[in-house]
């Protein structure tokens, strides 16, 4: 049998160490690390992968793809998709600053509360803090995939519209808007409006920063599942732990970051597995989104 080799193509110019650690822990014998990888110059990469291996030996390759940048891996992602060609592939998984797993572990954890499911009605309305981050717009794709109706919250209303057409450009039929987030929330607007009908908000945005303070969680009075994906302190939600896992907390139930790490994880070492296992697999969030459902 083969040595297990994975190749971590990440488009920052260090590659991540904790993907370097998980890949090992999830069995990979090898690990190959690239740095400052862009679609330029992944393709001589990819071939090295290729064609080193034949037959039933080829499935002991496969390739990560990383970053900090989620536009760049996809960029990336769409190369290597393209590079292959008939049998002649490997397994890839793409987890962009961990944000497709971080993303579907929390889209798992929302669906254990509330009617995910897609043609769904009356649709469950959800927020998303910090839905510009590469956790944060991952988030809003997969809800609103689910059949969510889905407001992307950022601080610049332009770059929540870029996401949102991001979106739409692969999901039609998707209700997902955008909104300017200031983390004040005035009597009687239509942000208060709007948060006032929520059954959903996660929250995505940068370690250490508060979007939704103790009166903006007093007036969202209808939400029914509350997650915090900052493990940092402060809380990027007033009142959450990163350590809750489906607290109840008035009428809502809670998780932190630590509370949905465990579902990550788990569908991060099940993903690097599957990638050695199946080699025509290609693991972007949707998928990655599957393997937590099933698990």
């Amino acid at each position: 049998m083969p040595k297990r080799i994975l190749i971590q193509l990440d488009c920052d110019s260090q590659p991540s160490t904790f993907d370097a650690v998980v890949a090992v822990d999830a069995g990979a014998d090898v690990l190959l690390r690239h740095g400052g990888v862009t679609p330029d110059n992944v393709v001589s990469l990819v071939h090295g992968a290729m064609f080193t291996r034949g037959g039933a030996d080829l499935a002991s390759t496969a390739i990560f793809i990383g970053g900090s940048d989620v536009a760049a891996a996809d960029a990336v992602a769409a190369r290597v998709r393209g590079t292959f060609f008939g049998p002649v592939r490997v397994g890839v998984l793409l987890d962009p600053s961990g944000a497709n797993t971080t993303a579907a572990a929390a889209v798992v954890a929302a669906a254990r509360h509330l009617p995910l499911r897609p043609g769904e009605k009356p649709q469950p309305r959800a927020l998303v803090l910090g839905g510009t981050g590469p956790v944060g717009q991952r988030v809003a794709r997969l809800l609103a995939g689910r059949g969510a109706d889905v407001t992307v919250a950022s601080r610049t209303l332009r770059r929540a519209e870029e996401i949102v057409a991001r979106i739409t450009a692969t999901l039609p039929q998707a209700a997902v808007s955008a909104v300017e987030w200031t983390g004040s929330l005035q009597p009687d607007t239509a942000l208060a409006r709007l948060v006032e009908q929520l059954d959903l908000i996660v929250a995505a945005g940068a370690a250490g920063v508060k979007l939704l303070n103790a009166s903006g969680r007093a007036v969202a009075r209808s939400v029914k599942v509350i997650i915090d994906l900052n493990a940092v302190p402060p809380a990027g939600i007033e009142g959450v732990v990163a350590t809750d896992k489906a607290r109840s907390d008035g009428a809502a139930v809670v998780y932190g970051a630590l509370g949905v790490g465990g579902m990550k994880m788990k569908i991060h070492k099940a993903a690097i597995g599957r990638i050695f296992t199946q080699p025509e697999a290609f693991l972007d969030a949707e998928e990655l989104l599957a393997i937590g459902e099933q698990s």
